[in-house]
């Protein structure tokens, strides 16, 4: 199981700031991504756009091996000036 959490504008479109997933095997935070967008239209719509991701609490590729136990975060890219 890992823990995903959803940070800025992610969480406040997808209405959690955090759930659970079951992984099985390897997978990669950018498979993670493709499963989450399958739960429906809203999640799809919401985690289309760039996405910055962490893994325990380091920003990682999307490429990144997720394993069980890890915490996962996404969120969009930040701007500033």
């Amino acid at each position: 199981m890992v823990k995903v959490l959803f940070f800025a504008s992610l969480r406040e479109t997808l209405g959690v700031d955090e759930i659970s997933h079951q992984v099985d095997g390897s997978i990669n935070a950018a498979e993670l991504l493709t499963v989450l967008k399958g739960r429906g239209e809203g999640w799809s719509k919401a985690l289309d756009g760039p996405l910055l991701c962490s893994v325990n609490q380091e920003v990682a590729p999307l490429d990144v091996v997720i394993s069980d136990g890890d915490e996962v975060a996404f969120f969009p890219p930040v701007t500033g000036g």
